[in-house]
């Protein structure tokens, strides 16, 4: 019998060339973002260096295939269903979430509020799960969040975080790249009071969002971390002035146990084991 190849996916020998043409049709498609997305044919080809007819055709070819769709009326290109199958695929797919959506649930139905989780994609937090409290109705305080839903990191308790939990060289880069827009009445926009918050993120090991995204919106998060030590994700609990209407320190006090304890449990299983001195 001949032996067997390395790999009897990928072909022998030295790699072959990178291929330009999927380049760029990625480049078209990460050109749409949450403050872009609705872009004509000129905002593509300013956005990924091409002409327009050669661009046109990369986002012709990306129409046929649904990962693009026009708008009728503004004759402008949105991503399509393909991309949101992909991205739905992708989440499903990370460890992180099988681990955690038992642990997020316990979260939710112990302290009848609703319990996400999410990761940081560039300057933004993108949500990979969230469930809500079996026991409560509760009132809606999601802002028509769910899973795949982006949000600004610097306003957020998940985003803050993993921002913390950045290199100092990252961290930059992507407050370098954050429009530190007013969202809700106590929204930090000083980028100096930014960082002094970040610190005690890290210092406390939790952060909270108070009505920071939007009005009456409160918020509590701690970091998950993998077998590294890295912190990979977020998770939060999430509650209204309309039904914790007393101080913010005893919201905290309240479910800063749960919360931590949650995050330890999906650690734990990520392969995570704290070092004591």
């Amino acid at each position: 019998m001949a032996p067997a190849s390395a790999s009897d996916d990928e072909p022998s020998g030295p790699p072959a060339a990178l291929s330009q043409s999927l380049e760029r049709g990625l480049a078209i498609l990460s050109a749409f973002t949450s403050a872009g997305p609705l872009l004509g044919v000129a905002d593509l080809s300013r956005a990924v260096g091409l002409n327009r007819s050669t661009t046109y055709r990369y986002v012709a070819t990306l129409a046929s295939l649904g990962y693009v769709q026009q708008d009728a009326d503004t004759r402008k290109y949105a991503l399509g269903p393909r991309v949101i199958d992909l991205g739905f695929a992708a989440l499903s797919s990370m460890e992180v979430t099988r681990v955690a959506h038992r642990h997020l649930q316990a979260l939710s139905d112990e302290t009848g509020y609703a319990a996400s989780m999410a990761v940081l994609d560039g300057p933004d937090i993108v949500y990979v799960e969230r469930c809500r409290s079996r026991r409560t109705a509760g009132v809606a305080v999601d802002l028509n969040l769910h899973v795949g839903s982006r949000l600004p990191a610097y306003c957020t308790s998940m985003g803050k975080v993993l921002l913390a939990h950045r290199e100092p060289v990252a961290l930059r880069t992507l407050l370098d790249r954050t429009d530190l827009a007013r969202r809700g009445p106590k929204t930090i926009v000083a980028r100096e009071q930014l960082m002094a918050a970040l610190a005690r993120v890290r210092q406390s090991g939790i952060a909270v969002s108070d009505e920071e995204l939007a009005p009456g919106l409160r918020s509590i998060a701690a970091p998950v971390r993998d077998r590294t030590g890295h912190v990979v994700a977020a998770i939060n609990v999430a509650a209204h002035l309309t039904t914790w209407t007393t101080s913010l320190d005893s919201l905290v006090a309240r479910l800063e146990g749960p919360l931590q304890r949650t995050a330890a449990e999906i650690s734990t299983r990520m392969g995570y084991r704290p070092v004591f001195e």
